[in-house]
């Protein structure tokens, strides 16, 4: 017997209410049977309906059965359990912290593994069962685990919401489409979920095709941080081999300076103290022929006196004397002036290179030649839809001209209405550049947002937050943004060259001819993609996109 024991299914022993070993198993009309205290507390919470219902196969009874203990599978469960039956069923996945817990199970629940949208009611896969089993629930919903299920019921009928008003856009019971949603426009919640769906599915193509154009946008803008680190650290490396060459040169020069001075000091100084022996020399001989005539001045013999006169007077009258004209002082004063001519010139230049050279740092677009520009030139399409009906295009829609005659475009919400202006078709990648070329003044080259206003006098370039303009006028350019307005003291010229770095919030116009001139630049942050535009102020005048190679 405690071998077969031990060989039984132990879920064939345990409540379906507890999941636990029977206890005072009691036995309903349906078959099914309960631990006695589990099914009277499921009974209780439906005393309020008086209908009981099983709950494996949902079989209801009116009145509520008595319960009477099954004596002989009491004793089966028992003698079963010495034998050593397992007083749980395995690998029961208890519920927590956030789970959906099973309805039905009483104690410790279980994580419900599905919902049934007709019971509003979740349950474990153990009371799970009987909507798989059993035919009364072949029609009934089963859905992943829900908290809110209550939500499917109509607050104020108490039933199901099945049905979807379009009317009034919420979904309602059949009771409510008879009373205040009568003749409204109404269909199956189904029925509205699978349209719906359709329209979901466009979203999220378009949000995935969105993250595929970010993920690329990602891509290219970590490879411009590896490139920019790669010629940061570049540039840092030869940045210190130029001033470590440039302080060995000084220090250099330094030392050679200084080992002239000590040496001409050397020379000078052995050439005075030469000079200086000499004198002292001279003077001590001075001093004995001096004594020599004192000696003879008083003395009283007249025939000595004039004998010896002769040859002391010749000594006495010698002026063959050495040079003592030595200015070493004013010879390395000289040295001190040259040097600090020497210094200022250095900090002159000094200053106006490294001006240059922070500028290539912090504005890389201001010493960049035309060639250089050339490597980001942009190719620009003007959009048809966006143009003026006073506006012709050609050249592949690369030109534009104004004329007194309107033209036949289609009606377009993206059209100018008020001003005499057109936009790209696409919009500018991150950093790039392109030239226009206009046949007269009275021409604006501009950027602008896509939303820029289309009608009245807020739309034209330049007298928005959303467009920025250089205006060519007979006499120099005007700079607009936001209707304010700054003189460019500048030659007129025929062709203007944009430079765009989107990211860098860098904006330049350049006046183009053999050289590039520097008309104008901002910085600011631009938070849409730009588009390229073309204004016109006068009648007459047309402007191109250059073919830039």
């Amino acid at each position: 017997m405690a071998q077969r024991g031990t060989q039984l299914d132990s879920s064939r022993f345990c409540c379906s209410i507890c999941l636990d070993l029977l206890k005072d198993p009691v036995a309903l009309p349906c078959g099914h049977s309960y631990c006695m205290s589990c099914i009277k507390s499921h009974w209780d919470g439906e005393d309020q309906r008086r209908i009981y219902s099983c709950p494996q196969c949902r079989q209801t009874f009116t009145p509520r059965p008595v319960l009477v203990k099954n004596t002989m599978l009491a004793e089966l469960v028992e003698e079963l359990e010495k034998t050593g039956l397992q007083a749980a069923p395995p690998d029961l996945c208890y519920a927590g912290p956030g789970d959906v817990v099973c309805d039905v199970c009483t104690g410790r629940k279980l994580k419900a593994l599905k919902s049934c949208l007709v019971c509003l009611v979740s349950y474990c896969q153990q009371h799970l069962q009987p909507h798989y089993e059993s035919p009364a629930f072949e029609n009934h919903m089963l859905v992943d685990p829900s908290k809110n299920l209550k939500d499917n019921l109509c607050s104020r009928h108490g039933e199901m919401m099945k049905i979807f008003c379009r009317t009034d856009q919420q979904c309602i019971c059949y009771l409510c489409s008879m009373e205040e949603h009568k003749g409204h426009k109404t269909v199956s919640a189904s029925a509205e979920r699978s349209e719906r769906q359709k329209g979901l599915r466009k979203s999220r193509k378009k949000i995935q095709q969105r993250i595929q154009d970010r993920e690329k946008d990602v891509k290219v803008l970590q490879q411009e941080v590896e490139a920019i680190n790669r010629s940061a650290d570049g540039a840092v490396e030869d940045s210190e081999k130029i001033f470590s060459e440039l302080l060995h040169l000084l220090e250099k020069r330094r030392s050679d300076v200084k080992q002239q001075i000590r040496s001409q000091q050397e020379a000078e100084v052995s050439c005075a103290e030469e000079l200086e022996e000499k004198l002292k020399q001279e003077i001590a001989e001075l001093r004995r022929k001096d004594a020599e005539l004192e000696r003879l001045s008083h003395t009283e013999d007249h025939t000595h006196f004039l004998h010896s006169y002769p040859s002391l007077s010749r000594l006495s009258g010698s002026t063959d004397f050495p040079s003592t004209d030595i200015r070493p002082l004013w010879h390395f004063q000289d040295v001190t002036a040259a040097l600090t001519e020497l210094r200022n010139k250095l900090w002159g230049v000094f200053s106006e290179e490294w001006t240059k050279i922070s500028r290539t740092v912090t504005e890389p677009d201001v010493l960049l030649s035309r060639a250089e520009f050339l490597r980001y030139s942009h190719q620009i399409t003007l959009d048809k839809n966006t143009a003026n009906n006073h506006l012709a295009l050609s050249k592949r829609n690369r030109k534009v001209k104004i004329t007194s005659k309107e033209q036949s475009y289609p009606d377009h919400p993206d059209r100018f209405t008020d001003c005499c202006q057109v936009l790209s078709r696409e919009s500018l990648p991150g950093r790039c550049y392109w030239e226009v070329e206009w046949s007269r003044w009275g021409v604006s080259i501009a950027v602008a947002y896509q939303d820029v206003s289309r009608k009245g006098s807020e739309s034209e370039f330049g007298l928005n937050d959303k467009s920025w303009t250089l205006k060519s006028s007979f006499n120099g350019y005007q700079f607009r943004h936001n209707s304010e307005e700054t003189p460019v003291l500048n030659p007129v010229s025929s062709r203007v060259g944009v430079y765009l770095d989107h990211r860098a919030g860098v904006l330049s116009f350049y006046s183009v001819s053999e050289t590039m001139t520097l008309l104008r630049r901002i910085l600011t942050t631009f938070t849409q993609p730009l588009h390229a535009g073309i204004h016109f102020h006068l009648s007459g005048s047309s402007a191109e996109f250059s073919e830039l190679k």
